[in-house]
């Protein structure tokens, strides 16, 4: 599978746990306790967290350009500022 794709499945899988839980708090207000609910939401929890896991923070490719303009105008200043006008 694609590596990207785990960590999403993992959180749907959080997600899913989160509505059975609520199901779950549902069913004991309601006077009929469904036991099968908590233990799919345990399994749906600990499935998703599992895989979510897996994944490795990225890079952050969002708005990188505008970050590599804001390093070069940083540099530009760190230059000015220290006095140090060489060109690389």
């Amino acid at each position: 599978m694609n590596n990207g794709l785990l960590p999403r499945i993992g959180t749907f899988l959080v997600l899913v746990g989160c509505a059975f839980i609520i199901l779950f708090i549902g069913s004991i207000f309601a006077g009929e306790t469904h036991g099968l609910y908590f233990l799919y939401a345990v399994a749906a929890l600990f499935f998703g967290l599992v895989l979510r896991g897996k994944s490795q923070p990225k890079e952050p490719t969002r708005f990188a350009s505008v970050r590599k303009a804001r390093q070069r105008t940083h540099q530009r200043r760190e230059e000015k500022r220290t006095g140090n006008t060489e060109k690389k």
